[in-house]
């Protein structure tokens, strides 16, 4: 394989190998163009250009939009993608791909990205699945083109109207299409960006119990398990981390593994449940890895987030109608942006001694209660809200359905990240819930036809409501 890396000229918006841009070989078979008004650079991986001579051809035969200060790495060998990499360590993100925590892998690759790591995120299952299209997978590398004849037959510049970022790549006979969907294109409607591909994160989907199948024979010094909650999903994970060399293995656990405590937050060491997630953890402990560490997450909120939280808060409040909250109201409980979590992982990485063997509430350090939660909320719309407590067995409901929080004290607090990792959080709420609103809005649930049977039934059985 071939790796072509070239400077983008950005007053003309195409690779610069005219004359001014001469190309550059070096015994790794990189070749590099150089440009002096060059303000950005860019990446591209060819894995199906056989030879050096053709590698120069394809590109500079080749046409790619500028594009704002971003890699892009061609679908290819992950093994020779992480070979090109160069010293930096790299990172297996094992992720889930259903649930809340989903959101974690796609934040954690971005930061480690930033932070200068080689990333690839192996999602479960395939690609080409219907989960795939919903966020926050289809932001990691499917883009959902368009067939409308006015779009697909439109010409390249109202595809640059619409936000559309391509280029065209010729490798021999052989034609691909780089669709680079900016954020503006996804905020118009027409596609999904491919946020992940875009900073250099190889994507691939496979099965969590043949890791190998996905990778090959790419090595990772560190491995992150955000998908099992038991060992038989976690158990085939780790033992392929240790056979393959990796110096550290982190855990996404939950901390729902604590016990009820009558002294709130819960705090690492206090007492856990016989859970999967306990099993799990001991075993990572007596594996012999370089670095371990779990972490117990609770609720989530940030972009890309497809747990129905915020959404079941909206879709009453934009309606008109009342928030129902179980008694009392005044339950606290921990709702953090993901990229609160992201963060605290990432500075385990680069602190893997600190983090060592120990646990972490990856939460944020404030608490909210489930009728502030509410209030909140409505403001982050710019409504106003009635909230109504009831109790969910004199309503003769579950208020596991009725409801999308915990009902009892369920918080915790990060205190070993701020003493070990040195971690802040910066979960801001009020801010944070207007961004899931402005997206709410802009997938147009709020014109959805919902119906509430389940309000309507607490409703007509709560005689006297009580309204916080």
């Amino acid at each position: 394989m071939a790796t072509i890396q070239a400077a983008a000229c950005s007053n003309v918006g195409q690779f610069s190998c005219s004359s001014a841009a001469t190309p550059r070989s070096s015994a790794s078979g990189v070749v590099s163009w150089l440009c002096p008004s060059a303000k950005f650079s860019t990446e591209l991986r060819l894995s199906s250009v056989s030879s050096f001579s053709q590698a120069t051809s394809a590109l500079q035969n080749s046409w790619l939009v500028k594009q704002s200060r971003r890699e892009v790495v061609l679908p290819g060998k992950v093994a020779a993608a992480r070979a090109a990499a160069g010293g930096e360590k790299n990172v297996l993100i094992v992720n889930t791909n259903s649930g809340g925590h989903a959101v974690i892998g796609f934040y954690f690759a971005k930061d480690l990205r930033a932070a200068g790591y080689g990333v690839t995120i192996l999602t479960l299952g395939e690609e080409a699945s219907d989960k795939m299209k919903k966020p926050p997978f289809s932001r990691f590398s499917h883009v959902e083109k368009d067939h409308s004849p006015s779009i697909r037959n439109d010409t390249f510049a109202k595809r640059r109207q619409l936000g559309h970022r391509y280029g065209y790549l010729e490798e021999s006979k052989k034609k691909a299409w780089i669709w680079i969907a900016r954020r503006n294109a996804e905020q118009s409607g027409h596609g999904d960006t491919q946020e992940l591909k875009e900073l250099g994160v190889q994507t691939v989907w496979g099965s969590n119990t043949d890791i190998g199948a996905a990778v090959g024979s790419a090595k990772f010094e560190i491995v992150l398990d955000n998908n099992g909650k038991d060992m038989d999903a976690v158990k085939p994970v780790a033992d392929w981390a240790k056979s393959s060399g990796a110096e550290q293995f982190l855990f996404i656990s939950s901390a729902g593994i604590y016990k009820t405590t009558d002294e709130p937050p819960s705090v690492e060491g206090d007492a856990v449940k016989s859970a999967g997630h306990a099993e799990v953890e001991k075993y990572i402990s007596e594996l012999g890895f370089s670095s371990w560490a779990s972490f117990r997450p609770q609720y989530m909120t940030g972009s890309g987030n497809n747990k129905d939280c915020e959404e079941w808060f909206f879709d009453r409040i934009v309606r008109g109608r009342p928030i129902l909250v179980p008694q009392p109201g005044l339950q606290l409980s921990n709702v953090a942006h993901v990229s609160d979590l992201s963060s605290m992982l990432t500075l385990a990485v680069q602190k893997p001694e600190a983090a060592n063997g120990q646990i972490f509430n990856a939460v944020s350090d404030r608490a909210v209660t489930l009728a502030g939660f509410a209030r909140i909320c409505a403001k982050a719309a710019g409504k106003e809200v009635e909230i109504i407590t009831y109790d969910p067995k004199a309503a003769g409901v579950d208020a596991k359905k009725a409801f999308p929080f915990r009902t009892v004290h369920f918080y915790a607090e990060p205190r070993a990240a701020k003493e070990l990792l040195g971690w802040t959080s910066k979960t801001n709420l009020p801010e944070d819930l207007k961004e899931r609103y402005a997206e709410y809005i802009k997938i147009g649930r709020d014109k959805k036809d919902i119906k509430f049977e389940l309000d309507d039934k607490i409703l007509a059985a709560v005689k006297q409501p009580v309204t916080v």
